[in-house]
């Protein structure tokens, strides 16, 4: 099959699928009261086999990286399972994992083994008790060791994201820059984005990423060239640092333009933009040993729907009511 190309000139190479939506931290812009189980039953979530099943027809449509999302991926006891079954599909140059890093200690080396390439780690504060308030756990040190560990077992690539929350994170700028100094990760700055649930707490907290690129011009950092393969996030580098600082700026004027990617909810549905209202179901293609190339033939017919660009700037977040449902 050809690579899979919109209607608006893009192409796809990036699948974020998410494996659960639950997640055992209570961050206060995501899931402030923590997960809940949903009133109605829904669908179980996607067995080993159906999630393999979906990365290879997704691979068919010549995707060549996997991330595996949450909620909490490390959560699903059968994690190691999925991610080996997922490096079986040799057409993927990357299989990386999104995590909130309270296993990482524990399972970063068994992850590297299975096959996960590369590791995202969310870490909102270098504070333990900051930490806390944000994420409602005490695993502030577990989760610096996780990473520390991680940096010991030879991932392409270690990126931690802290999402962007004005007078918490923008106050720890300068000891994040400090941090990267001598350890070979990304920190990504994520810009607060609205969502279903989170309105108030938005208008408190949500920070331009502009004020924190005024800042890393300002003391000589300069853009790296964007990788294909890679996510939103404009990168910066610096002479004198290791490590890397990142920019995902949802609100700025060209942030779909270089969209590469595609979603898959725990329970099979397609999300064609992360703020998009309809989800599509690929679930009901995973029926026999063709099922890699139903759900390739079912992602090519509907990729002509997505739209050229979210409306988070009208105040529209679509069915995400919020992140830890689809993986952010």
């Amino acid at each position: 099959m050809k690579n899979l190309i919109d209607s608006h000139g893009r192409s796809f190479r990036y699948l974020r699928l998410s494996v659960t939506d639950k997640c055992n931290f209570r961050c206060t812009y995501c899931l402030p009261d923590g997960y809940k189980s949903p009133e109605v039953a829904q669908d179980s979530e996607l067995s080993v086999q159906e999630i393999k099943s979906i990365c290879e027809g997704f691979s068919l449509l010549g995707f060549e990286k996997v991330r595996l999302t949450g909620g909490e991926p490390t959560i699903r006891k059968d994690l190691l399972g999925i991610v080996r079954s997922v490096a079986e599909i040799k057409k993927f140059q990357t299989i990386a994992l999104s995590t909130n890093g309270h296993n990482l200690d524990r399972l970063a080396k068994p992850l590297r083994e299975a096959g996960i390439t590369a590791i995202n780690v969310s870490l909102d504060s270098l504070d333990s008790s900051q930490f806390q308030s944000i994420t409602g756990s005490k695993r502030f040190d577990s989760v610096r060791d996780g990473i520390e560990t991680a940096l010991d077992c030879g991932f392409a690539s270690i990126k931690v994201n802290a999402v962007l929350l004005r007078d918490i994170t923008d106050l720890e700028i300068p000891q994040f820059f400090e941090w990267v100094r001598t350890r070979p990760i990304s920190v990504r700055f994520i810009e607060l984005m609205k969502t279903g649930k989170n309105g108030n707490y938005f208008k408190k907290h949500h920070i331009s990423c502009g004020e924190i690129q005024l800042e890393l011009r300002k003391r000589g950092w300069k853009v790296k060239k964007r990788n294909d393969l890679g996510g939103p996030a404009v990168e910066y580098y610096h002479p004198d640092y290791k490590g890397t600082i990142g920019l995902i700026a949802p609100y700025s004027e060209d942030f779909c333009q270089t969209c590469n990617r595609l979603r898959v909810s725990a329970r099979g549905n397609l999300r064609l933009c992360l703020f998009g209202e309809e989800d599509y179901s690929l679930r009901k293609h995973l029926i026999d040993r063709n099922s890699p190339v139903l759900v390739a033939s079912a992602v090519r017919s509907l990729i002509e729907r997505k739209p050229a660009t979210h409306y988070l700037k009208e105040g529209k977040y679509g069915n995400t009511w919020n992140l830890a449902s689809i993986g952010g």
